[in-house]
């Protein structure tokens, strides 16, 4: 009995590893997704630019995406929020807290908090119990009554207080940082010697 030929070839050729391969198709470039986020908390955005050598995007409201792939041109998307989190959510889940900031404003010339600065002290704490390894930097502020000198013992003392307000409900004390700028950073521009409430303060930031 005859027995066929091709098969047989197949067979020889397949071992010396010369069967011929079908030919495959190149895949293009798998596209770069780029998307602007608002920042924490709010519904706005800032700004970025995307460009290759064929063009560039701007992407200046929350939500913007450009897909880039090489040898094209860059092309302007915008995303649902739901499409975000199907896309991007793993990776935003992952990644840390982002840091925030409080004020908190003291009396005329004293270590005294406001009222409402003492109501804010809960919305720190708050925050704190948030994080896994919190840390606090409290920077103590004055108007421009006063010294230079003494607002900036002045701006020192506003922000210890804040430490111990912290440390006494339970945050250890390594973990808050204290500086003082007294005068030298403020918030509403006056001159010298001008009684500015907005200027007495401590800005804490929760990291």
């Amino acid at each position: 009995m005859r027995r066929p030929v091709l098969p047989l070839l197949a067979l020889v050729l397949a071992a010396a590893g010369c069967v011929p391969r079908k030919a495959q198709t190149p895949q293009p470039a798998p596209p770069n997704l780029v998307v602007l986020l608002p920042d924490p908390g709010k519904t706005t955005a800032g700004r970025a630019v995307v460009s290759n050598d064929k063009g560039t995007v701007d992407l200046d409201h929350a939500n913007d995406a450009v897909s880039v792939v090489r040898g094209q041109t860059p092309k302007a998307l915008t995303l649902a929020d739901g499409d975000v989190q199907r896309i991007f959510g793993d990776a935003l889940a992952a990644l840390p807290p982002m840091p925030q900031h409080f004020v908190l404003y003291f009396r005329f010339d004293s270590e005294e908090l406001t009222d409402e600065g003492r109501r804010l002290v809960q919305d720190v704490l708050a925050e704190v119990k948030q994080r896994t390894d919190p840390e606090v930097v409290a920077i103590g502020h004055t108007d421009t009554t006063g010294t230079p000198a003494k607002n900036v013992e002045l701006g020192l003392r506003r922000a210890n207080t804040v430490r111990a307000l912290l440390v006494d409900a339970g945050l250890p004390a390594a973990s808050i940082a204290v500086r003082s700028h007294g005068e030298g950073a403020l918030l509403v521009k006056t001159g010298d010697g001008v009684f500015e409430p907005r200027n007495r303060r401590v800005e804490i930031t929760v990291r």
